[in-house]
């Protein structure tokens, strides 16, 4: 069942539901015990269960920064509802019973106003393998290994639009603005790829800015590295009014092509 995006109060959020088979107490500890969690969350859990408790998370081969506490649990009512911050995000999970199982209400609330949203394909593709992960866990039965990665996320940035674009008329003419994910790609690699597929650019300042003559008017490239959303490309198109809706229109596809060049094995 794919993730559904929303916005609310103009946070982008997340939504996902799962049914599972085993009865609500069984499920809770799964999302709540940090030990259980090890098995299908992507980071390790460090915490106290109790409201205001402070949270460390911690992924494989990386180690938390000493004294640094990176959420907090702000809703905790066994065993319905368990809340908490991770960063610039609120996760929230809810178990209905149903019939002899449970149903999951897992929201995402991405902060970061424009670059949370942005993130929104890599957050789905990766909370769509972690709750089969705990599926697997509850059931007692192998996870599959997240071998579709790339599909997964080109599949997201089509159902939720995130390649789509803006239109902006001005007195010569139109710009047209896009923003992309990549991920945590090197923006070294980003821009070789963009440097790579391009045409010879009128100007070219390696690793983040790179024009060209896009026939028509005139495309230029910024790549940024945020350490708390790691990177993203943003593209502005200039050029006469007259193509700008063609132009709008044709260049999602573009920019899944080079999402997917960027990630593919070089």
């Amino acid at each position: 069942m794919d993730a559904e995006m929303d916005t609310v109060s103009g946070a982008t959020v997340l939504r996902f539901e799962r049914r599972f088979k085993h009865p609500v107490a069984k499920v809770w500890r799964a999302i709540t015990d940090p030990a259980e969690m090890a098995h299908w969350f992507p980071a390790t859990v460090e915490t106290e269960l109790k409201v205001g408790a402070p949270m460390t998370f911690v992924f494989p081969g990386t180690a938390p920064i000493d004294g640094a506490r990176d959420g907090e649990i702000l809703e905790l009512d066994p065993p319905k509802v368990y809340a908490f911050r991770w960063n610039h995000d609120i996760l929230r999970f809810e178990l209905v019973p149903d019939g002899d199982g449970c149903v999951l209400h897992f929201t995402q609330t991405l902060g970061g106003g424009d670059l949370g949203r942005l993130a929104a394909g890599r957050n789905a593709a990766g909370w769509d393998h972690c709750l089969g992960a705990l599926g697997a866990r509850l059931d007692d039965r192998l996870d599959e290994p997240f071998t579709d990665w790339l599909s997964a996320m080109r599949h997201y940035l089509d159902v939720f639009g995130l390649a789509e674009g803006t239109r902006v008329d001005t007195a010569e003419g139109a710009e047209l603005h896009f923003g992309l994910d990549l991920v945590w790609k090197p923006i070294e690699e980003a821009w070789q790829v963009l440097a790579e597929r391009g045409p010879k650019p009128t100007r070219a300042e390696a690793p983040r800015l790179l024009e060209h003559d896009g026939e028509p008017g005139l495309v230029r490239w910024e790549l940024f590295a945020d350490p708390d959303f790691g990177t993203r490309v943003e593209l502005t198109h200039v050029l006469p009014a007259e193509y700008a809706d063609a132009e709008l229109a044709a260049w999602p596809a573009r920019l899944e092509d080079l999402f997917t060049a960027v990630h593919a094995d070089r």
